[in-house]
């Protein structure tokens, strides 16, 4: 027995030489997992211990005998304190009531109404078998620091945890303020593995709004299988809250998602006139959007009562403007209102309402839109208008607010829209470079149903472009790939009748055909104008060449007018809204609710989804609804969004990515010895050239990220939330195109890397170059008209002897009116405008720290690497005098896909995301 004593005595001594020494160091490195009192335990599970050293560490055995037991002696947990820094960003400017509320949560504060922080970890506690919990902790300092006027401020907690606490995976917040707060990040210093980060970008709600606590994860990301057991619980609950339950009335601070028909553009109960059809389902087929679960109207409990601004419309939370950006886009919405307001006043009392010549125009830019109106300051302050606009008024007689930057279209050349090489450059790198395709069948062919709508038959003849060809047969120039076409036929076509009843309105179904010149460069040679053939027999269709006199070159211009009317209704309501805005909601849907936070893809694709609900929305309220200001400024009017309806009949997602869709408009050729593998067949088209370079370094970019996480196809078929995101976008989102045959299989890497690719590509560079050109190209109505209110005069019309008499007056009077054009001009300016807070392609929030994947970040740098490349290529394309379409006298450098830019209507920069 005194041998057995002594053993255990010397045993006992050992292990507390080596706990002593361990004590410190595991807590350290995280790494302990001390046991609880000293244990006998029996030799058969020796090998079970030594197996189990990743969950149970640094044990010490002490022999005792091999037949009988081993003695164990492990200490206690020992308790430490981590610290919890969390940035939180001011609100820079607050109204009164949000100043009271903010001193009275300081004051609750004090007697320990606090922000309450709970840590999680990684691990499931073994006696409880539930996730390990760290001590709830207070913010400590919130009360000192409620008075702190800088834009960011740092609070600190103190949190209570044990040597087994193991990671820390997530973070729940409980506001028992009154007041919600946005929180930035949250850093945990600490632990033996070093700080550990948690992204959060996110509004907390207090208590009263959210009962629950709000849960943050890590930057570490984890697909579903390798969510750690600590976590599962929270990463299926957290999904399951964002998804709601599809019932009831949002409120502005809830953080659901869900989807909805766009049954909320008209307004019955304020009369028939206002009646919209609901966009979304068999009869109109439509992408879905943001749920808000307002009560019907009253006259139609299909249609969804309206929200009228000033008073916001929902969306979650989170994707509701910052605070600059808000500012940004309220003073934007402002300028738009002043714009609109004198010349509003002026139509109501004058009947001038027609543009009276182009310096009356050009006053718009040099004196302001009081004084191109001829207003003295005398009949301003007679005016009834509020002091603000009137203060306003006086401020700018030096150029304020009130006055027109001037359009970039008129910065190198004034009278550049005139010339037909312009008109046709405008197709390859202006606002819409999208529309152009290479004529593959001379006549065209209309694809129109005959019975429904009549012979269609292309009233186009050898005869009208044989002149214009170099020399060439129209079979030669096609065979050489030498004819391009913008065909607005049957997208307009069947819309006509209805168009042109409205007031104000006229249209043609127009086809415009170009020639590639030797040089590079394109010319329109026909333009093709149908009417509905209103009897038949009796003539709808005319066309229009360039001119040989001084009547046919006024015919032309007028052509060309309705040609852009046109192409500016098509880039508004299908390229710009319908490809990338509205295509691109279900997408992002379905990443919130089916994507957790931490699921690699969702870290992927969060900058790409930034603002664009909110400005969907605002859309749904402002720009596309009945009255709205599409309806009221381009040609369609009420129709507008039945034509974006009518379009998406034919939207392929499969064909929205660049490459795809330059080969589908006949522009390119699959061509391997060509860089990016395509040969442009107009070498200098420079929205195609330039934005190759884009899509490629996305590819590269989203390639690389997808194959670190999906090293088989196997990863990618049993993700089960990435399966659930891309089904519910398609099958829930784009319900009523679910059945095609062309929508790509998600089966492997590949395939994941092409969608995404496409996703980002839709709401960065595309987006980017369909939207910030619209004022510096459409700011100067007679460069590209929103609507026509007159046809071209025939020599049989009782007008047409007026035409003749004053064809620029006649000209003026086809374009829209001067409240139209100011209306127009003052909107576009605004989503032509990048706000301070923009992220361009290349950068994002948190750069180091938004994702915990070192490999990761160390790739997104060669991403932003590369774009920084592309940028300085894009500046040296723009001085190659031998690129015509981009460099030359009075020529405009192609900048629109320039990835970055400073805030304002710049023309050029591509912002992550579709936010404007």
């Amino acid at each position: 027995m005194a041998s057995l004593a002594k053993d255990i005595i010397s045993a006992s001594s050992m292990v507390d030489n080596k706990s002593s020494f361990f004590g410190s160091n595991v807590i350290n490195q995280n790494l302990g997992r001390l046991c609880v009192n000293p244990v006998l335990i029996p030799l058969d599970r020796k090998r079970r211990l030594r197996k189990g050293v990743r969950t149970t560490t640094s044990v010490v055995v002490a022999a005792i005998s091999e037949d009988l037991v081993k003695l164990v002696r492990v200490e206690k947990p020992v308790s430490f304190k981590v610290r919890a820094v969390l940035t939180v960003r001011n609100k820079v400017k607050e109204d009164l009531t949000e100043t009271i509320v903010r001193k009275l949560d300081a004051f609750a504060d004090q007697i320990g109404r606090n922000v309450v922080l709970e840590l999680h970890s990684n691990d499931i506690d073994p006696k409880t078998r539930a996730p390990k919990k760290s001590k709830e902790a207070p913010l400590k300092d919130w009360s000192k620091k409620s008075n702190l006027k800088t834009e960011r401020v740092n609070y600190t907690a103190d949190i209570l945890v044990d040597s087994e606490f193991g990671i820390p995976g997530a973070i729940a917040i409980t506001n028992n303020h009154q007041k919600e707060f946005f929180l930035e990040s949250i850093i945990i210093e600490g632990f033996a593995c070093g700080p550990v980060h948690f992204p959060c970008n996110s509004w907390v709600q207090s208590y009263k709004d959210y009962s629950k606590p709000r849960v943050f994860f890590s930057n570490q990301p984890y697909l579903p299988h390798e969510t750690p057991a600590g976590l599962r619980y929270l990463r299926d609950q957290e999904l399951k809250d964002i998804r709601g339950d599809g019932e009831g009335v949002r409120k502005l601070s809830d953080r659901i998602y869900d989807y909805d028909v766009y049954n909320d553009l008209g307004n019955p109960d304020r009369g028939n006139e206002f009646i919209r059809p609901s966009l979304g389902g068999d009869k109109m087929p439509y992408p879905r959007r943001c749920r808000t679960g307002r009560e019907p109207s009253n006259t139609d409990i299909l249609a969804e009562s309206r929200v009228e601004k000033p008073l916001p419309m929902y969306v979650p939370r989170d994707e509701q403007f910052e605070e600059s950006k808000a500012n940004a886009f309220s003073t934007g919405r402002l300028k738009a209102v002043l714009h609109n307001l004198l010349p509003s006043i002026v139509a109501s009392i004058s009947k001038k309402h027609d543009i009276n010549s182009f310096s009356q125009l050009d006053s718009l830019y040099s004196k302001g839109v009081v004084l191109k109106l001829g207003l003295q300051d005398d009949l301003v302050k007679k005016l009834p208008l509020p002091k603000l606009v009137t203060r306003l008024h006086e401020s700018s007689q030096g150029g304020g607010l009130l006055k027109y930057d001037t359009p970039k279209i008129l910065s190198k050349d004034k009278f550049a829209w005139l010339r037909d090489d312009e008109f046709a450059r405008q197709t390859i790198a202006g606002v819409n470079p999208v529309s152009i395709e290479r004529l593959q069948v001379f006549p065209p062919v209309s694809q129109l149903d005959p019975d429904k709508y009549g012979s269609q038959e292309s009233a186009l003849r050898e005869e009208h472009i044989i002149g214009h060809l170099n020399g060439m047969s129209v079979q030669q120039a096609l065979e050489e790939n030498k004819l391009f076409i913008i065909d607005y036929h049957d997208i307009y076509l069947p819309f006509l009748d209805r168009i042109n009843a409205l007031d104000g309105r006229k249209a043609y179904a127009t086809r415009t055909i170009f020639f590639l010149n030797p040089s590079g460069t394109l010319m329109p040679v026909a333009i093709e104008l149908s009417l509905p053939q209103a009897l038949p027999g009796t003539e709808s269709k005319r066309v229009v060449t360039p001119p040989a006199d001084a009547t046919s070159s006024w015919l032309w211009q007028l052509a060309k007018a309705h040609v852009c009317s046109n192409d500016a209704g098509v880039h508004q309501l299908v390229h710009h809204w319908l490809r990338t805005h509205a295509s691109m909601e279900p997408f992002i849907l379905a990443a919130h609710r089916q994507l957790s936070a931490m699921h690699p893809i969702y870290k992927l694709l969060d900058p790409h989804m930034r603002y664009t609900l909110e400005i969907n929305a605002l859309a749904r309220q402002n720009l596309i609804n009945a009255d709205g200001v599409i309806e009221q400024c381009f040609t369609p009017g009420r129709y507008c969004m039945e034509m974006s309806a009518a379009a998406y009949k034919n939207w392929r997602f499969d064909l929205e990515g660049l490459p795809a869709d330059l080969i589908r408009r006949g522009v390119a050729v699959r061509d391997p010895t060509k860089p990016h593998g395509l040969k442009l067949l107009v070498e200098d088209y420079p929205y195609a050239s330039d934005g190759l370079m884009i899509w490629e370094a996305i590819q590269t970019w989203v390639r690389t990220y997808v194959n670190h996480y999906y090293p088989d196809s196997a990863h990618v078929c049993n993700d089960r939330e990435l399966q659930a995101w891309y089904a519910e976008s398609i099958n829930v989102g784009h319900a009523d195109l679910r059945n095609e045959d062309w929508w790509p299989t998600l089966a492997d890497a590949d395939d994941l890397t092409g969608i995404l690719t496409t996703i980002i590509w839709l709401a960065s560079a595309q987006h980017a170059a369909l939207n910030f050109g619209q004022y510096p190209y459409g700011g100067y109505i007679p460069n590209r008209p929103p609507l026509m209110r007159r046809l071209l005069p025939d020599e049989n019309d009782p007008e047409y002897m007026s035409f003749q008499d004053d064809p620029q007056k006649y000209f003026l009077s086809a374009l829209p009116s001067l409240l139209q054009s100011t209306k127009y001009m003052a909107v576009v300016d605004t989503l032509s405008t990048h706000s301070p807070d923009e992220e361009y392609i290349g950068d994002r929030q948190q750069t180091d720290t938004w994702t915990g994947d070192s490999e990761i970040v160390e790739a997104f740098y060669s991403f932003s690497a590369e774009i920084q490349r592309i940028e300085k290529e894009i500046e040296k394309r723009n001085r190659d005098p031998s690129l015509k379409n981009r460099c030359g006298a009075g020529v405009l450098p192609y900048e629109l896909l320039a990835p970055s830019s400073e805030s304002g209507a710049t023309c050029r920069g591509v912002p992550n995301s579709v936010s404007i």
